[in-house]
């Protein structure tokens, strides 16, 4: 199908400037992607709170990932149940109520199930907001306004550990919630005048639920996220549990995609696949989710456990990448109609290579200017990417099937991240473990090295101690910085998995369809 072809299945034109409709979208889509991230650095003091330990609290911040993602699939459902403007109001109030509820909660029971109806309600705010903006601008503007939902996406989960930080250090961890009422109060009352349903997306009668479907769903999505979460603690497949699990995900995952073929009546219409562009578009988002919420969730961790870094400070260490994101979702936009998409898409591709490779050189005597500048380059690199691979993806599908495609994007991408980061996760574990065990052997009394560098500490620890006990010293002290080392190594090959994946994806876009302004618009 031509852009012509696809612009022209649908006449309807809102009454209001796009741009104007555009403040609530955005601002409803970006609550939403900040609170994937803005409670991760009060998560200890949380946990001190309720008397519960870390891996207890963990599922403050799982439970919002899971609700979230079980309601994606289901947004055109539930537009075609109640009307997309309905629905979008409800979703954001639902949103505040629970946040509310998660500034108020004195137990951790209470937490989760607020932070559960939390990820319902905005769950469904960042597929409605792609919907909405592709559909309210015309294809020659689609560019634009992608950037600035590209903008949201990026930057929102790099200044959320930030802004949460600061606000639990100079207030309460609550106040992370309670600052979503005014702003979603604000949000429904400039939704309700602006936001319009076009034809296809006003309620409709005769709805019925796919209820076997959005059963299958939810057993898929929270078992496969206990794997994601637990299995590393517990030797992955070593742990019956986790076989078990993995079975049930893995069936109930086949049997909601054959259900969702063969029902009329489905819950989402996977024919959207069959579109080219859209296919190669979401592997590509689904890569680059993949190492964004992966880096952001092992770098800080490096900083901390290695280099000594307090909370505010790794946090700080991620601005760079919000300004690399902000200068190339800018610039995006402004290139989107002169040049080829798919060269702006390859270029970001190529910066998130490039930051991996350049972070798989640290070590532990690095200034942060060698974690800043890799930063940089990364955040340019989400920007050129995302921007373009939404714009390209949706260039050849139908207004009607954006909702149903922006939910199934959505759904991708998050199972993306999430993954991205518990094979992380793991890569560091056995990595570290591996390396410790290669490099222990050079620990003995035949190494030289090793001998010069023992007799020099235990030299130096003799005024402290007998040279005895000074010698065990000195073998504690060379036997803790080997640990150091292999755990350095193992975030090194983490690092450098990242610019692997963005590289091996890069051939794939010849694959796509640009989008010829001058030919079809």
């Amino acid at each position: 199908m031509s852009v012509a072809a696809a612009e022209n299945t649908d006449k309807w034109k809102s009454k209001h400037n796009p741009w104007i409709v555009t403040i609530p979208i955005v601002i409803a889509a970006f609550m939403f992607v900040l609170d994937e991230t803005i409670a991760n650095v009060a998560l200890l003091h949380m946990a001190g709170s309720y008397s519960a330990s870390r891996e207890e609290a963990l599922w403050i911040l799982t439970s919002y990932l899971i609700a979230s993602g079980i309601i994606i699939p289901a947004v055109d459902w539930f537009c075609k149940l109640m009307g997309r403007k309905a629905f979008f109001i409800f979703s954001i109030l639902l949103f505040v109520c629970s946040s509310f509820l998660c500034g108020i909660s004195h137990t951790l029971a209470m937490m989760i199930f607020s932070r559960i109806l939390q990820g319902l309600g905005g769950g469904a705010l960042l597929p409605l907001a792609q919907a909405i903006l592709l559909e309210n601008f015309e294809i020659k503007d689609r560019g634009k306004a992608m950037a600035l939902l590209g903008m949201v996406v990026v930057i929102a989960p790099i200044i959320g550990p930030v802004i949460g930080g600061w606000i639990t250090d100079n207030f309460h961890w609550s106040w992370i919630f309670f600052i979503n009422i005014p702003i979603g109060i604000a949000t429904i009352i400039m939704a309700k005048y602006l936001l319009e349903d076009p034809p296809y997306a006003r309620k409709q009668k005769n709805v019925r639920i796919d209820t076997i479907g959005f059963f299958l769903l939810t057993v898929w999505l929270v078992t496969l996220q206990i794997i994601l979460d637990k299995g590393n603690n517990a030797d992955w497949f070593q742990a019956v549990w986790v076989r078990r699990t993995a079975i049930v995900s893995v069936l109930a995952a086949i049997l909601f995609f054959i259900s969702q073929i063969k029902n009329k009546d489905s819950l989402t219409d996977l024919s959207v696949f069959k579109d080219r562009n859209f296919l190669v578009g979401t592997l590509v988002q689904i890569i680059v989710y993949f190492v964004l919420l992966a880096s952001m969730a092992i770098l800080p961790q490096f900083l901390q456990t290695l280099m000594g870094y307090n909370a505010y400070l790794s946090g700080l260490t991620m601005m760079p990448r919000g300004a690399g994101s902000f200068i190339s979702v800018i610039l995006s936009g402004l290139l989107t109609n002169k040049v080829d998409n798919r060269i702006l898409l390859c270029l970001g591709l190529i910066f998130i290579g490039i930051a991996g490779f350049q972070l798989s050189s640290v070590n532990l005597e690095i200034s942060m200017t060698s974690i800043a500048v890799p930063n940089f380059i990364l955040g340019l690199g989400m920007g050129f990417s995302l921007v373009p691979s939404i714009a390209l993806s949706a260039v050849t599908l139908n207004n009607t099937q954006m909702t149903n495609a922006s939910g199934l994007q959505s759904l991708l991408r998050n199972i993306g991240g999430a993954i991205g980061t518990s094979i992380s996760g793991t890569m560091i574990s056995r990595c570290s473990q591996m390396h410790q065990y290669n490099m222990v052997g050079h620990l003995n009394e035949l190494n030289p090295v090793y001998q010069a560098h023992l007799s020099s500490i235990t030299a130096g620890l003799s005024i402290y101690a007998d040279p005895v006990t000074a010698g065990y010293m000195a073998q504690n002290i060379l036997y803790k910085q080997l640990i150091q080392q292999a755990a350095l190594l193992g975030f090194v090959d983490t690092f450098r998995m990242f610019s692997i994946a963005a590289m091996i994806i890069i051939p794939t876009l010849f694959l796509l369809k640009n989008i010829d302004y001058k030919k079809d618009v």
